[in-house]
């Protein structure tokens, strides 16, 4: 059995937890072969961003060219697309090169819901690059944002899944909902809410676990898994790398991309 590829278009982590490293991490753990094209250069560590080098959009252009004339890959996920310009891009290779197996973490605000990236670049993501995916995974701020619905509960969540997808999306998975001492996420396919459920693990640590979960997500894809079965799969692996997360640093840890005890290689035939 071949290892899924899986190409991740997102920015660096110098700090290792979030962005392109965390993608490959995760896609390794389990079992893919990652790619990347990589649409920023960011000096960040646990206690924040300490500086923004974008790429010039061109080379971006050039590595996904290098990548698909050559090697080609079954999913794709995008993270930090920080300019109108740079998702219009984004938005012309995907189509250029047929991805059919999309994952979109729309990187608009942080988990405390402080914004990411400019008004005209969140709308150009909502009009050029959501409707390309199969499905996008926003926190409930970022959910707050596309659907202009005030998330305060697990109904809110369903509302707001609901009008993401009525604006076009194919499907959406509301994130970070809390319920008692539960984690859960709400998966509109286009046809109806699936609920998500994991333990709630009280940690500041974790950093990095947006693009972990998505890349775990398009990993399953790649691999061939049907939405709902790898919304599961990330599900569950993304709960484990919180549960383990680490205490590095001095401000916010990252998840643990492998989790004591876990399995790797799901996808690779090993």
């Amino acid at each position: 059995m071949s290892l899924p590829r899986v190409l991740s278009i997102a920015g660096s982590d110098s700090g290792g937890g979030a962005g392109i490293q965390a993608d490959l991490k995760t896609i390794t753990v389990l079992g893919g072969f990652g790619m990347t094209v990589i649409t920023a250069l960011t000096a960040q560590n646990t206690t924040g961003v300490q500086g923004i080098f974008p790429v010039d959009p061109g080379f971006i252009g050039m590595q996904f060219d290098s990548v698909f004339t050559d090697m080609g890959a079954d999913a794709a996920k995008t993270g930090m697309l920080a300019t109108p310009e740079v998702i219009r891009l984004v938005a012309e290779k995907i189509r250029q090169y047929r991805i059919q197996k999309l994952v979109v973490d729309p990187v608009m605000a942080a988990k405390g819901g402080d914004p990411l990236i400019q008004e005209d670049a969140r709308e150009t993501m909502v009009s050029e690059l959501i409707p390309l995916a199969t499905v996008i995974t926003p926190n409930r701020f970022e959910a707050e944002m596309i659907s202009g619905i005030n998330i305060e509960s697990i109904r809110d969540m369903e509302r707001a899944a609901e009008e993401i997808v009525r604006r076009g999306a194919r499907a959406v998975i509301v994130k970070n909902g809390q319920r008692d001492d539960e984690s859960v996420d709400v998966l509109h396919d286009g046809s109806g809410i699936r609920h998500f459920v994991s333990p709630w693990y009280d940690t500041r640590n974790t950093h990095g676990s947006g693009c972990t979960y998505s890349a775990a997500l398009a990993t399953a894809l790649a691999a061939g898994e049907e939405l709902v079965s790898a919304v599961d799969i990330a599900k569950k692996y993304i709960a484990e790398a919180i549960k383990y997360s680490m205490n590095l640093g001095t401000g916010l840890g990252p998840t643990r991309h492998l989790p004591p005890g876990y399995k790797t290689g799901q996808f690779s035939g090993d």
